[in-house]
């Protein structure tokens, strides 16, 4: 969650309710510092119900929890559903204490996963990890036949003959046993044997099932003055559309514009960590970010490394974990629970002041306060500091804009355009954070950034008030601009994942939001409903391209979320007032202009039940066919609507659970019902064909599948245009369909138009361009015969 839970969100409104209205006054009127120091003491009375709600959420070490994962994994190990065993075994380990003994059994049953999964080099650090944290002398033998194993499955032959010899050694010490346990070992090192004496006589090249792909790099030349933009942009700063970037050159469709690591990023965990009060379990097995990806670089786990102090953060690596330590988990650690009731936007304002260090935090508070006693508004501020010092606010003293703490603090807070109930709202959550960073004797750490391993256990101080210290209030003053600048700077960090089973030949993917960020150089683009560029991320990088010619002196756009393919103008217009600003952008004006007959409004219509013609009108429509002109309630098409959305839902239930006839049957019956009152065009009926091939296709029947799949493109293209992104992925999927189909022909032309839209959005570089380069590959190594198919 973005914001902090609907509990602690209703409190904060009683709280203000409450006031004295001279207090409220003052508070609407004041600066971000008085603020701070106005609302300090005004956490108390609802400290209570923060400690109450942050009792909900799960984020220290509980060998009840790990014991209750682990024993869920083993129960799925044993269905040979391995990767959902793994990643249970991965939970299991978080909430263990480092160095047990039960931590490396985790470790080993999860090596049993990654060995099943064909992940050997990963199955390999596995089994060294429960070796150094003290695997049960009785049960080595079981890992080191394992290591053995996957030695041999790599090619790592005289590894694999010393492991070997390491076993024999352990079971002759341990001295003759007859039990069946002992006879399994015996059995299996005698096979062992056999395979390695087969492959040293016939050896095979190593394969790494995990592997990762190399990728070509991309051709670029960076701008001297904007750190990670290309050299064919120019940083410009007008008042009415403020720090903005425009094309010095012309520009190519598919052309890199910028590349920027974010200054910070914070995952968005999901919900399984917040329990409700009247949760009959306090575990939950369902799978969320917190178990996908990386806590630092947000790479895909496989398998994860938990961080020693808390049960929430999780790492690819112990690098990562190290590095993450040092920087700012050291500090997170033991708020885990009040961070995760919190919200994201209070994560990524603390851990950004920490990433920046307490002296930049406070030469830049204590220089915003100079600026504030002449001038109140950030556009006025802008100008001013443009003319008197003829630079662009955010850059540094040589004139250059980057990716720096200076830029994000720079970004426009809007405090005056906050309601007062908002504000006053996040100045109690950031004092929360600080208040509980002094009562766990953090504050040294905070502001002085101490050995990371003197903090590793938190002395709680003496408190003689309530008061925050002065350098906590200025933290407390930063992280509050830092929340409030998310509101219009936050940028959502996607990934493409897959949805449904693993299993299938052919994979869905859908974007999913995996956390926030400040990216302060990509928050130079203003919003356009209809933009020329197109972003795409690594991890924590992110990668902004030119989706369109864009000729020189033309202004680079993003879209911050409503685009016109998906929106009518009146809905994204009022999306966009989260941002404080009246979107001007040509779509906007062509759909303001034309009455909104945008290509969402009329091909996402109702038709008429009669006739089939068009319906027009707002609470009542009627039919467009003078000759029939029949009256329809929108409400009652509306709950038609709502009523096939959920006949479409259990279908797809059908098919999760392998019933693909059965979900076949329902959307196709969920089509004919939706043909009576949907126009052909409608962005529902795309995604029915969509659903028909996926199930067709789960049954290997590929033609089928394929037919299905080419209709949802046509409404597809419709809605988005030849060479939207989304026209991209579904010819992806149409690729897989066709390959799988050994439609050689076809599928050769469909990757070569899937690789030219998908490369502009995501870059040559991207998983899904990559697949396609596979496919290609393999489809051009058959013999001509064939491929004249």
């Amino acid at each position: 969650m973005a914001l902090p839970v609907d509990e602690w969100r209703l409190c904060a409104a009683r709280r203000w309710a409450a006031l004295e209205p001279a207090l409220r006054e003052r508070l609407a009127a004041a600066s971000l510092h008085d603020t701070v120091r106005l609302g300090c003491d005004l956490l108390q009375p609802e400290a209570e119900t923060l400690r109450r709600l942050c009792h909900r959420a799960r984020t220290g070490k509980e060998q009840a929890a790990a014991r209750f994962y682990r024993d869920e994994g083993n129960r799925l190990f044993g269905c040979r559903q391995y990767g959902a065993a793994l990643r249970l075994y991965s939970r299991a380990a978080s909430y263990e204490l480092p160095g047990s003994p039960e931590v490396s059994v985790c470790f080993a049953n999860r090596s049993a996963a990654l060995f099943h999964l064909g992940c050997f080099e990963v199955c390999l650090e596995d089994i060294a990890r429960a070796e150094n944290h003290g695997y049960p002398d009785r049960l080595l033998p079981k890992i080191l036949l394992r290591k053995a194993e996957c030695l041999l499955c790599l090619g790592r032959l005289q590894d694999a003959a010393d492991a070997l010899s390491v076993v024999e050694d352990k079971i002759a010490m341990d001295g003759i046993m007859t039990s069946p346990t002992h006879q399994t070992l015996l059995k299996k090192l005698s096979q062992l044997k056999i395979k390695m004496h087969e492959k040293e006589n016939c050896p095979e090249p190593a394969q790494e099932v995990c592997g990762d792909i190399k990728r070509q790099s991309e051709i670029w030349e960076e701008n001297d003055s904007i750190s990670g933009a290309s050299s064919s942009l120019s940083l410009n700063f007008d008042i009415e559309r403020g720090r903005h970037l425009v094309a010095s050159q012309d520009i190519l469709p598919g052309q890199s514009l910028l590349k920027e690591e974010a200054f910070v990023s914070v995952l968005c965990p999901g919900e399984s960590f917040l329990l409700q009060d009247n949760s009959k379990t306090p575990w939950d097995t369902r799978v969320t970010n917190a178990d996908l990806y990386c806590h630092r670089c947000l790479r895909q786990l496989l398998a994860s490394v938990p961080c020693r102090g808390c049960s929430y953060a999780k790492y690819c690596s112990q690098n990562c974990a190290d590095v993450a330590w040092e920087q700012y988990h050291s500090t997170e650690c033991s708020l885990g629970a009040l961070l995760l009731t919190l919200g994201v936007f209070c994560h990524v304002a603390l851990r950004t002041v920490l990433l920046a260090g307490f002296a930049e935090v406070s030469r830049l508070v204590e220089w915003s306060h100079n600026g504030d006693k002449d001038l109140h508004s950030p556009e006025a501020k802008c100008k001013h500091l443009i003319e008197a010092s003829d630079t662009i606010p955010g850059c540094n003293d040589s004139g250059q804009y980057q990716s720096s703490y200076q830029a994000v603090f720079n970004l426009l807070p809007h405090a005056e355009k906050h309601s007062p109930e908002h504000k006053f709202f996040c100045m109690l959550s950031v004092v929360a954070i600080c208040n509980q960073l002094q009562e766990a004797g953090l504050e040294a750490a905070v502001l002085y950034q101490e050995s990371s391993e003197k903090w590793l256990k938190p002395k709680p101080r003496e408190k003689t008030s309530n008061e925050l210290s002065p350098e906590l209030k200025t933290v407390a003053e930063a992280m509050l601009r830092h929340v409030l600048q998310l509101q219009c700077n936050a940028q959502a960090i996607t990934v493409m994942q897959e949805s449904g089973s693993r299993d299938g030949a052919v994979v869905n993917k859908k974007p999913v939001r995996l956390a926030t960020a400040f990216f302060p150089v990509l928050s130079l683009l203003n919003h356009s409903c209809c933009p020329n560029t197109s972003v795409s991320f690594s991890g924590t990088a992110a990668t902004v391209r030119a989706s369109q010619p864009i000729p020189s002196g033309q202004e680079i756009f993003h879209c911050y979320g409503p685009h016109r393919c998906r929106m009518r103008v009146a809905e994204r217009q009022q999306l966009l007032r989260q941002y404080f600003f009246e979107c001007r952008c040509q779509a906007c004006l062509d759909d303001l202009e034309s009455g909104d007959k945008s290509v969402v409004a009329v091909r996402n219509s109702f038709c008429c039940p009669s006739c089939w013609a068009p319906m027009q009108g707002e609470d009542v429509l009627c039919c467009s066919n003078e000759a029939c002109a029949i009256p329809v309630d929108r409400e009652s098409l509306s709950h038609r609507l709502q009523d096939l959305q959920q006949q479409i839902k259990k279908a797809l239930e059908l098919l999760r659970d392998g019933k693909a006839d059965q979900a076949i049957k329902m959307l196709l019956k969920c089509q004919l019902d939706a043909r009576s009152f949907l126009s052909p065009e409608h962005l529902l009926m795309g995604e029915m064909e969509d659903h028909l091939a996926q199930a067709y296709a789960s049954l290997g029947k590929w033609q089928e599948a394929a037919r299905h799949l080419k209709r949802s493109i046509a409404i597809v293209e419709m809605h988005h245009g030849p060479s939207s992104v989304e026209i991209g992925h579904e010819l992806f999927k149409l690729a897989q369909v066709l390959f799988n189909g050994f439609a050689v022909s076809e599928a050769l032309s469909t990757i070569e138009r899937a690789e030219e839209i998908l490369s502009v959005h995501c870059g040559p570089q991207s998983t899904q361009i990559q697949e396609l380069k596979e496919m290609k590959t393999c489809l051009s190594d058959l013999p001509r015969s064939i491929l004249q198919r």
